[in-house]
C-alpha cells in the first residue's frame, strides 16, 4: 500500500508554512542546528516587500508566505510535532518537520534568475 500523501492533515496554509520553515533551515543567516540532534532552530524570518521576497536562491510569492505572520499556523504545526513555536520570532524545526513531505517545494520555491 502506498504512503498517505499528507499524513497530518495539514490544511494549505500549514503546508506552505512548513515548505517555508524546511527552506529556511537549510539557509546560512536564517537557521543554526538546535541543541537535540536533527533540529534546527530557524531564528530569523523574511519579510516580503511587495508581492514578493528573495529567500536564498529562491523567489517566493508574498502569498505563499503569509502562513510566517500566523500564530495559529504555528500552533498547528508545533501540535503535530513538526515545530517547536517561539512566535513570532523564531521555531526549531523537528526531525519529523524536516522529513514531511509537503508535496510543495516546487510550487512555491521558484528559482530566481538573475544574470
Amino acid at each position: 500500500m502506498a504512503l498517505k500523501k499528507n499524513p497530518l492533515n495539514l490544511n494549505a496554509l500549514q503546508l506552505k508554512t512548513l515548505t517555508l520553515f524546511q527552506a529556511l533551515s537549510g539557509l546560512d543567516g536564517y537557521a543554526l542546528p538546535g541543541e537535540e540532534p536533527g533540529h534546527t532552530l530557524i531564528q530569523r524570518l523574511p519579510h516580503a516587500h511587495g508581492d514578493h521576497f528573495h529567500l536564498g536562491p529562491w523567489v517566493i510569492s508574498a502569498s505563499d508566505a503569509t502562513g510566517l505572520g500566523n500564530d495559529a499556523a504555528w500552533k498547528a504545526l508545533e501540535r503535530k510535532g513538526l515545530i517547536r513555536s517561539m512566535y513570532p520570532m523564531a521555531c526549531i524545526l523537528t526531525p519529523a518537520g524536516h522529513a514531511y513531505d509537503t508535496g510543495l517545494r516546487q510550487a512555491i520555491l521558484h528559482e530566481a534568475h538573475h544574470h
